[in-house]
């Protein structure tokens, strides 16, 4: 079965917890990791759980995003949302496919921000792709709990659909998020050496090269020969 991790960032109602659990014991689905949920354990989340009581106490809990997705090579964020800056954009269907295609399906984080306002900018920035419900138009906002029904019923669909005969998945070794954040970190740091970026208003110009390099799908030696270019132009500087 695949088994990418639905990761709930800062979820405010715990019975929207449960609920969730209860959505992916329907498809087979188990990792469940939680990041700075505002109440939990709760009876409530248990009750909504209604006999995915296995998830919760198996739920993973993070007090950062780092730390829940740092590992992970594909990040996904759920977003009704529409992006200031383009995006890659699937529905759910392709999502489940890209996602079985992977060679390590299970290191791929779906990123399911809060009840309210969803997912930060900052948030959106770390992903890869958004996967978005084509729901009414007039009324597009769905429960939490809904959107991770709908997203775990594809991901079991073409788990039940995939034949003997499918493509071969990729081999590559994709960069981690953290070794991505961590040259990010180096990029701006040798830009603003070169005088290239003003250290007081980084965030546009860095935003518009995490989605270069996102859209690029950096693997791990790609990450290192960047790293050394970086390094390079920065003793440049000295």
């Amino acid at each position: 079965m695949i088994q990418p991790r639905f990761v709930l960032i800062n979820t405010s109602h715990p019975g929207n917890i449960g609920a969730v659990a209860r959505a992916m014991k329907n498809m087979g689905l188990q990792e469940l990791h939680l990041v700075e949920p505002q109440q939990f354990p709760s009876a409530e989340a248990t009750a909504r759980a209604s006999g995915a009581d296995d998830l919760l106490a198996a739920a993973h809990c993070y007090d950062s995003l780092d730390d829940a997705i740092g590992d992970a090579v594909m990040v996904i964020g759920a977003s009704a949302r529409s992006r200031t800056l383009p995006m890659s954009t699937l529905d759910p269907r392709a999502c489940a496919a890209l996602i079985a295609a992977q060679a390590e399906p299970d290191r791929t984080a779906i990123l399911f921000g809060r009840e309210r306002t969803g997912l930060t900018n900052e948030e959106l920035d770390r992903c890869h792709h958004l996967v978005q419900i084509p729901a009414n138009p007039d009324y597009p906002s769905l429960n939490i709990a809904a959107a991770a029904q709908v997203i775990a019923y594809e991901l079991r669909m073409t788990e039940l659909g995939r034949q003997q005969s499918a493509d071969e998945p990729l081999e590559t070794d994709f960069a981690t998020d953290r070794q991505l954040e961590q040259f990010y970190e180096h990029l701006q740091q040798t830009l603003v050496e070169l005088e290239f970026l003003d250290p007081q208003q980084p965030k546009h110009l860095m935003r518009r090269l995490r989605r270069l390099f996102t859209r690029s799908r950096l693997d791990q030696k790609e990450v290192n020969i960047l790293r050394g270019i970086l390094t390079a132009a920065g003793k440049k500087t000295q």
